[in-house]
């Protein structure tokens, strides 16, 4: 079986497992972030790529989302989990959310299908199954998440004033993020299995009096990486093999 695996800020490489080759891919729409890291865990084969790049090239509206999910699905993958730094709307730096909702309000145009008739549906926008395993392998390990958040997608580069998290908190949002909605969404279109953990690195603008920092930012992710590692790892066993969720038929009846 073959994974893949997006990293947000401060995890850009995975320790421990067999690293076999990189791969550096072209697409249709050009150059993804970074080559993807081909490496093998037990019995499965997984691509790592670091969404920004591994220098952090990238800032999160010139990450060339299509890019990177379509190489993804020339590498044959079907099944992909997105690990993002977010912050805290109605969760604390520390906590782990897999996302079960979300918010769009980046202003991007999140589609492969700019000369067809397409309606993808999300009325459950990420993977059941992905997230069945993510949460057994938490609840193994006791590890806690939260199995259910809303992530609220913004443009960026800059961060979100106070004003805009209140706006975000009465919509409904737990975290704040630049990436994730964009990856998601992509994924459904190209029928690939997409799930997002994430990680509250810091609380959002004006939940706390205190400047937002990418140094905080990272320190956090640091902080979380092992218990994320350890949750990737053991889902990745509990993956069943055939594909029996919506993602793997999101083009039937939408248009095409």
């Amino acid at each position: 079986m073959k994974i893949g695996i997006i990293g947000g800020s401060g995890l850009y490489k995975i320790e421990n497992i067999e690293i076999i080759e990189e791969i550096n891919l072209i697409t249709p729409y050009g150059s993804p972030s970074d080559s993807y890291l081909h490496a093998r865990y037990k019995n499965f084969e997984i691509y790592f790529l670091p969404r920004h790049g591994r220098k952090h090239s990238f800032l999160p509206h010139e990450v060339n989302y299509k890019a990177n999910i379509y190489g993804f699905k020339l590498l044959d993958i079907e099944r992909i989990i997105g690990i993002s730094a977010v912050g805290g709307i109605t969760k604390k730096p520390g906590d782990l959310v897999l996302t079960s909702d979300f918010i769009d309000l980046s202003g991007r145009i999140n589609t492969f299908y700019n000369d067809k008739v397409v309606h993808i549906d999300v009325s459950e926008p990420f993977c059941p199954i992905l997230r069945e395993a993510i949460l057994e392998s938490s609840k193994n390990l006791n590890i806690e998440i939260y199995e259910f958040g809303v992530y609220a997608q913004m443009q960026g580069p800059r961060l979100e004033t106070p004003a805009e998290i209140r706006m975000l908190k009465i919509l409904g949002a737990d975290v704040v993020g630049m990436t994730l909605v964009s990856e998601a969404i992509l994924s459904r279109e190209l029928e690939i299995c997409y799930a997002g953990i994430n990680v509250v690195t810091n609380y959002a603008a004006g939940i706390k009096e205190k400047k937002l920092t990418t140094t905080e930012v990272i320190e956090n992710m640091n902080r979380n990486l092992e218990k994320v590692k350890k949750i990737l790892f053991n889902a990745i066993e509990k993956i069943p093999t055939q594909r029996n969720c919506p993602c793997s038929v999101a083009l039937k009846e939408t248009g095409m």
